[in-house]
């Protein structure tokens, strides 16, 4: 059976009400980073109703899943994602800010709809395998722990993706694409200050803060920050203060930093310069410390084989269509957003695309495959990618410019805007992966490309030991 003959649009529309429902009550249901358990535990019933067997706890992560399907020597991975976000609780389908929760999480990125149509992906991959008797073996992974703990690094770290031949992913945003990109490989790790309390006017020469302390070492990485190479980016939170009264010498106190560079060698680097930081300031206020492992993400590697396969289905689908009441409730979000993420949405338009959509603020064109660029993000995919060829895209799920991690985002999560933009991406997924099927010698040139990048370099995990 040719990709032409299985109408794998019209497939996931049968399934639609199955799909959204999915990735609703997901957005019902947010979980902050390993703590996905009502989400994991969704999605090992889809998996098992659809057919696929299931292997929970992966890489000794209890919100880890994979489900498999056939027992063909060539294996497609889909990626999927379900951790939500701290205090970016939102009702679904409102055009102003109004928590449901305030302080609670929500799906500020999109990952209920990121996580659901990897899954939908991976059901019409199976369908097509089932149908041909492809020589095949399709699998979904729930990837816990991207925001924050990049559980995919651990994972990768475990072996679970080194018998993948090919693996696929997306994102929702408010553009289609394939994402040929490169990505900031990270390391975040917890600063822990000790120190010891007295009153702080009766007998302050008896105190040794630990508060001072992590002030010292913010001002010392700020005065780093000019003597590392441009491309990085260096961030902290101070997440505990010691307590809330100035009249005691706080005995105890932590930051957190999150240091991102383009490769991994210029992370650690970094770090050990932060850590020498910290060292000093230990030194200057007579306290101790200690550090915690956050989380670490490796640099993307793009494959710009897979890349080309990927455009060609967006190329070739019917692109998303957009009725008038999503686009008037569109323009209501539009106006909730500052001047420069308007203008952020317009610049990455060519002047056509923007003649095409006028004042329209949802996007259905399909932006030519650009040149390899850097994104100066990170993500734990840059993990899978170091050990099988990776490729991703990007659908229109969300309002013209709206930026990721806001309400905003959380709002429009739930409603048929990012419903028709998540199917949009499973049927872009799964063209993809069918495509790969049907030319099995594009899956050789991809890993060959990926050996090429590579030159040689062997995938290390940041991730302690211990």
């Amino acid at each position: 059976m040719n990709a032409p003959e299985f109408d794998i649009k019209g497939y996931l529309n049968e399934k639609k009400p199955f799909f959204t429902s999915l990735s609703d009550q997901i957005w019902e249901h947010p979980e902050l980073h390993f703590q996905e358990k009502f989400a994991v535990g969704t999605m090992e019933e889809a998996l098992t109703a659809e057919g696929f067997s299931v292997t929970k706890n992966v890489a000794n992560l209890e919100t880890a899943i994979m489900g498999s399907y056939g027992n063909g020597p060539t294996v497609i991975a889909f990626l999927g994602e379900y951790d939500a976000l701290p205090y970016l609780s939102q009702e679904g389908g409102k055009a102003e800010y109004n928590p449901i929760e305030e302080g609670g999480a929500g799906h500020g990125c999109g990952h209920n709809l990121l996580g659901v149509g990897s899954f939908a992906a991976a059901v019409a991959a199976k369908a097509f395998v089932e149908k041909t008797n492809a020589p095949f073996t399709i699998r979904y992974y729930g990837c816990p722990a991207e925001e924050n703990g990049s559980g995919k690094a651990h994972m990768v770290k475990q072996g679970v993706f080194d018998d993948v031949d090919l693996a696929i992913s997306w994102h929702p945003n408010f553009f289609n694409s394939t994402m040929n990109l490169r990505s900031l490989a990270n390391y975040a790790a917890v600063f822990k200050f000790k120190g010891r309390s007295a009153h702080a006017a009766a007998a302050p020469h008896l105190g040794r803060s630990a508060l001072d302390a992590v002030e010292l070492m913010n001002v010392g990485v700020n005065y780093l920050r000019e003597h590392i190479i441009q491309d990085a980016r260096v961030h902290y939170a101070v997440t505990h203060t010691g307590g809330t009264s100035p009249n005691v010498v706080q005995p105890y106190a932590e930051v957190t930093y999150l240091i991102r560079a383009p490769k991994k060698e210029q992370v650690v680097e970094i770090y050990n310069r932060i850590q020498k930081i910290a060292s000093g300031a230990a030194l200057m206020t007579e306290t101790t410390f200690e550090e915690q492992f956050e989380g670490t993400a490796s640099d993307l590697i793009p494959n710009e084989t897979l890349a080309k396969v990927m455009q060609a289905q967006f190329e070739t689908a019917e692109p998303l269509e957009f009725n008038d009441e999503e686009l008037q409730f569109a323009g209501k979000i539009f106006e909730t957003l500052d001047s420069e993420s308007k203008a952020v949405a317009h610049s990455i338009l060519t002047q056509e695309q923007k003649n095409q959509l006028g004042d329209k603020r949802l996007c259905n064109v399909i932006t030519p495959l650009a040149p390899e660029a850097m994104l100066y993000g990170s993500t734990d995919v840059g993990d899978v990618s170091w050990v099988t060829p990776t490729v991703q895209c990007t659908t229109t799920c969300l309002v013209l410019g709206t930026p990721l991690h806001t309400w905003q985002v959380v709002s429009v999560g739930k409603t048929s805007i990012g419903h028709k933009g998540m199917l949009y991406a499973a049927e872009i997924m799964a063209r993809t992966a069918i495509s790969c099927m049907e030319n099995p010698q594009v899956i050789e040139e991809a890993k060959d490309e990926l050996k090429k990048r590579l030159n040689g370099q062997k995938y290390t995990s940041l991730i302690p030991t211990n």
